[in-house]
């Protein structure tokens, strides 16, 4: 259990997923870059975030719960909670784009999951995402593999932010979409990298979007 002071921001964890990098710039670093995936999130969230609950036959929403979890050592926001008449609750996470081929999405869904248990004192059984690109909402099982995954990479968020040491980049091809990617030069790191073949690469790609437009 974690003392409410060393409570860390729940969006973490899917940043520790995604690149252990890139969530310690933002959370030990302090550093933040928006582009336009980032942007785009931004505005469609701020759209879902009004803050007004609504009712509708046998379920009321909430949106803009404060919750935090002393077992994860977190604290954030959610978008949306559905409260159903037979007692069922289900979180709904709002994400720009599409479903991704790795869990970030389904671990920052689990982590509200568990907070909303600990907080309410009940069992959460399914949570749901919905993608702004696809206009789908895909519900999520909250299986115990994905409560344990989520539990370790809270462990795993806590241990980096106190080691306070930013790993070092390590090329993938995911880092096209990160908004760090020009203050993180991942194409340079590692053995028989070229900084300036990097850098050509990145004129000739602004290059060629300019003539798109």
């Amino acid at each position: 259990m974690y003392e409410e002071s060393d409570y860390l921001l729940l969006s973490g964890l899917q940043h520790i997923k995604f690149c252990p990098r890139q969530c310690a710039l933002i959370h030990i670093e302090q550093l933040w870059q928006e582009n336009y995936f980032t942007a785009s999130g931004r505005v469609q969230h701020e759209k879902v975030h009004s803050g007004i609950g609504e009712s509708r036959r046998v379920v009321r929403t909430e949106r803009d719960l404060k919750i935090a979890s002393s077992l994860l050592g977190i604290t954030g926001q959610t978008d949306a909670v559905e409260f159903y008449s037979d007692g069922a609750i289900v979180p709904v996470e709002y994400k720009h784009g599409e479903p991704k081929e790795d869990s970030c999405d389904e671990v920052q869904l689990c982590a509200q999951v568990l907070c909303l248990e600990e907080m309410l004192g009940c069992k959460i059984h399914e949570g749901a995402l919905y993608y702004f690109k696809t206009r789908k909402r895909i519900f999520v099982p909250i299986t115990d593999e994905l409560r344990q995954e989520t539990i370790e990479l809270a462990e795993k968020f806590h241990n980096l932010v106190e080691s306070g040491k930013t790993p070092l980049a390590e090329y993938r091809k995911k880092c096209e979409s990160c908004s760090f990617i020009d203050e993180c030069f991942p194409e340079t790191a590692g053995r028989n990298k070229s900084v300036s073949i990097y850098l050509k690469r990145r004129i000739q790609s602004e290059i060629t979007e300019s003539d798109e437009v």
